[in-house]
């Protein structure tokens, strides 16, 4: 027979919760993989298709293969002919012409073309501003896009935002770049030599000010 008193009864509870869960503690994810743009300078820009896209698939002499389609959030398509074409992260021309391979195996030598008509790209796209901004957000990247573009975009800098601490995130060659912003001297002193590109994927943590 075993007894055990009120401390010891504690303490086998707490073994067991230890047994049970401990598992889980301890243990983190792995970090976010780096996903480097094929955006490398502003004038190689090149619109990928990405999730909740809006596609309209254009098949010359079939309009029953043609039809507008949204992107899944897996980043596929499914046409009434074939389902699940993968379309994210390429060119609307790549997908035109993986269109035409793959409807060639049904239709003599289709002609395909692929035009977007709601743009919200892959999430490796996206801009994002994060912290002292008033309205934070990810916003699309669209060509030629500076960072006084992006303020604008998200409202400016907060009251209490220390836009010169404002840092830029940007991959590059599997790693994360960081460069220093000066967003106050741009913004509220208007030093336009302040304002510098933006390319797709790039994130801006602005900090706010220590008084």
């Amino acid at each position: 027979m075993l007894v055990t008193s009120a401390k010891g009864k504690s303490g086998l509870t707490l073994l067991v919760c230890l047994f049970l869960f401990g598992c889980s503690t301890g243990f983190y994810l792995p970090k976010a993989t780096v996903h480097n743009s094929l955006t490398t300078s502003v004038d190689d820009y090149h619109y990928l298709v990405g999730p909740n896209d809006s596609l309209s698939i254009f098949v010359w002499r079939n309009p029953e293969l043609s039809g507008s389609f949204i992107v899944r959030p897996d980043g596929k398509i499914s046409t009434s002919l074939v389902e699940d074409v993968p379309v994210s992260g390429k060119t609307p021309t790549q997908v035109a012409r993986d269109m035409e391979s793959i409807l060639g195996k049904y239709i003599r030598d289709p002609v395909v073309t692929v035009s977007v008509t709601s743009f919200f790209g892959p999430y490796s796209e996206q801009v994002r501003v994060i912290g002292a901004a008033l309205n934070p957000q990810a916003i699309t990247y669209r060509e030629y896009m500076t960072v006084l573009d992006l303020m604008i975009a998200v409202g400016g800098l907060t009251d209490f935002a220390n836009g010169n601490g404002a840092k830029l995130v940007r991959a590059k060659d599997g790693m994360q770049v960081t460069y220093d912003l000066r967003l106050d001297d741009l913004i509220r002193d208007g030093e336009i030599n302040a304002n510098v590109d933006m390319l797709p994927g790039d994130i801006v943590i602005i900090p706010e000010a220590w008084f």
